[in-house]
């Protein structure tokens, strides 16, 4: 017998009323609202009563407030989730679901190829995947077949034996993923061992400074950064008209030594999908090369060989789709743009390693070579790698391993608690990491400084990793970090508003020395600076790159530092009396060109604003200052204090010693000295 609720008290009195409530019963003349007790315990159970009225009655939304209400009528149980909407798949033909198989075959195909995941256990991207799109359905459906084979429905009959099957088969998913989250967790550092594999990951030896980088050759130094490279590049793009409006330089710009220089290299790209559609025939004609020691940038054209392969490439040419579809299991690095010393374009393709648990201790083991105009590949290791390649390693990943060292080589519990040890590399500026790339021994190294684990304003030295070998040398120098050498330098033009570039780290006079540009509001490199590592109080800036160089070590000389051994002379001494003095602006500079009396052929070069005071002299009066000895032209670096007996020259017998760079260098920084008295 029935039980009634009051909801079917409330039916009623709406059929009395003249509302048909007919509809509202189920497939098999029930209410939705109410359970049979005998049909609560049969093998159809409460559920199925619930089925019927969504069907019958108010339609699929309501389908399961029907079984809800049956469960609450029998027994007070709790409302559930009705999942045997999975059922309802019987209902289509064969046919149907071969069809369905198929179309979700080709979809799944489609999205491989478009979205080209690796297929390797230790990438993330493929987890994700895999957690979302697979083990996540299976899950449900598994779910869904037990609690329906469990309580019953109108297309399912009850059998204890499948739900405890489908119940089985829906752990399968979640142990996947917690096999996922195992190897997750067995890459924290914190695991016994794993700090010591970490710190092994980049070997580092400690080398001496003055032996191993070898005094700074200016026709191998890049004076510029990536900013006015990609300026200079996309400048000389517009000189190019036939290329302009179907092609755009590519953000890459990597940083390469070809032929011997410092460069930067970026192909062309289609300028959008259109201008692909009428070029991609012919292909991408040239790559923007800049020269980051004499600034010059050109387009070099390419000729019978174009680059088809490139990230500008939006189907199957698209560089990042073609080696990842040739090599499927392989987990690729960040890709460079590289030419080899014929001219002709590669890309580089590094391919990660993760040495500790599933996700840990990413390094690199391989590198795939791809010729850029047939695509072409070259599978080879590290040390295969030919001498021309430079970029291997990212240097972003380069100096992570080297935190890594910095963190856990006295063990994981001492990189956070007593940190007896621990060095990190400088942190940069704007947010990004502070790093720069040296040119040496044919290859190009990244730079960065290293610093305590607190990162104060000073370092306990830098450390030099090979791109393409992943050798790492330390040498340990104490001195200012990057960021406050920069400030210094800015320091030294604030009146003009430049601001430095990340510096370079140079040997100067077996000196470790700081380059950088400094750069107007427009992005261009006006003049340049060389700061002291160990004194960056100490700051030589000058309008070309040989003026800094003469400025700063005329700087070294006087504070005692012996150039001599470096082929360097000594800053020299001179008194003597005007003979002519003459004026001269060069380059925006004013200077003035002063001879001696007795000094036959020699000319003294005196820069403003530095040396001021040398608008207060005049013909015959007599001047007492230090030069630095030059072929020609000598410049002059600091005018002394005049005596009391030499008033003639203009200047007050209170007036302090001026320091300034030499004639053509510009501005210089030093202690000063007491002045010197004549008689």
């Amino acid at each position: 017998m029935a039980k009634s609720s009051g909801i079917d008290a409330l039916l009623e009195a709406l059929r009395q009323s003249g509302f048909d409530a007919g509809s509202a019963q189920g497939a098999g003349g029930s209410s939705p609202f109410t359970v049979d007790a005998e049909d609560a315990s049969s093998e159809r159970g409460a559920g199925a009563s619930g089925s019927r009225g969504g069907v019958g009655g108010f339609g699929n939304g309501f389908g399961g407030f029907g079984g809800a209400g049956g469960r609450g009528g029998s027994g007070g149980q709790e409302p559930h989730i009705d999942l045997s909407f999975l059922d309802n798949l019987k209902g289509i033909s064969k046919k149907m679901l071969v069809v369905l198989a198929i179309v979700l075959i080709l979809v799944l195909a489609a999205a491989y190829w478009w979205f080209h995941p690796p297929i390797n256990i230790h990438s993330v991207d493929t987890w994700t995947f895999v957690a979302v799109f697979i083990l996540l359905p299976l899950f449900l459906f598994f779910t869904a077949k037990s609690r329906a084979y469990k309580a019953g429905t109108d297309k399912v009959t009850a059998n204890a034996g499948k739900a405890k099957t489908f119940k089985g088969l829906s752990f399968v998913p979640v142990a996947v993923l917690l096999v996922g989250v195992l190897g997750a967790v067995l890459s924290l550092s914190i695991i016994p061992g794993n700090a010591e594999r970490y710190s092994n990951v980049l070997k580092t030896d400690t080398l001496e400074f003055a032996q191993d980088i070898q005094e700074v050759n200016y026709s191998e130094i890049p004076i510029i950064d990536r900013d006015s490279a990609i300026l200079l590049g996309n400048r000389e793009m517009g000189s190019i008209p036939e290329y302009v409006s179907q092609f755009e330089v590519s953000s890459l710009y990597s940083q390469i030594n070809y032929k011997g220089a410092p460069v930067r290299v970026s192909p062309l790209g289609y300028a959008d999908l259109f201008k692909w559609f009428t070029n991609r025939e012919a292909g991408i004609p040239a790559y923007a090369l800049v020269d980051m020691t004499t600034q010059d940038a050109e387009i070099v054209r390419l000729g019978d060989s174009p680059i088809y392969y490139s990230q500008s490439e939006p189907l199957a040419r698209n560089i990042d789709r073609h080696v990842q579809l040739k090599y499927p299991f392989y987990i690729f690095g960040e890709k460079s743009f590289e030419i080899d010393e014929d001219g002709h374009p590669w890309w580089i393709c590094p391919v990660k390693d993760y040495t500790i648990g599933l996700f840990g201790g990413e390094t690199v083991s391989r590198v795939v070579l791809c010729d850029a105009t047939t695509g072409e590949t070259q599978d080879l290791t590290v040390e295969e790698c030919p001498q021309w390649v430079d970029r291997v390693f990212p240097a972003e990943l380069l100096i992570q391993q080297y935190n890594w060292w910095g963190s856990y080589h006295n063990g994981w519990l001492n990189s956070f608690l007593g940190q007896e040890g621990v060095v990190r590399t400088t942190p940069g500026t704007n947010g990004t990491l502070g790093y720069n790339y040296l040119a040496k021994d044919d290859d190009v190294w990244v730079y960065t400084g290293v610093t305590s684990a607190t990162a104060d304003n000073s370092i306990i030295g830098f450390v030099l990793v090979n791109q393409r070998t992943q050798e790492s040398h330390f040498y340990s120098v104490s001195g200012a970090t990057e960021d406050s050498a920069m400030s210094s330098a800015e320091g030294q033009v604030q009146n003009l508003r430049y601001t430095a570039t990340f510096p370079l780290l140079i040997n100067v006079s077996n000196q470790p020395t700081y380059f950088m540009a400094l750069k107007d509001g427009a992005g261009l490199v006006k003049k340049f600076a060389m700061v002291d590592i160990q004194r960056y109080q100490n700051v030589a800036v000058g309008d070309t790159v040989a003026d800094t160089q003469k400025s700063y070590e005329a700087l070294l000389a006087t504070n005692g530092v012996n150039t001599d051994a470096a082929g360097t002379p000594d800053v020299q001494t001179m008194t003597g009396t005007i003979r002519s003095l003459s004026q001269a602006v060069i380059e925006g500079n004013s200077h003035f060109y002063v001879t001696i009396v007795g000094q036959d052929g020699a000319i003294y070069d005196f820069a403003l604003p530095g040396l001021i005071d040398i608008v207060g002299y005049k013909e015959g009066d007599t001047i007492t200052f230090s030069y630095l000895e030059g072929t020609g032209m000598s410049a002059a670096y600091e005018i002394k204090k005049a005596g009391a007996d030499e008033t003639a020259g203009g200047l007050p017998d209170d007036r302090d010693a001026v320091s300034a760079t030499p004639a053509t260098a510009g501005e210089v920084t030093q202690p000063v000295e007491e002045p010197t008295k004549t008689a």
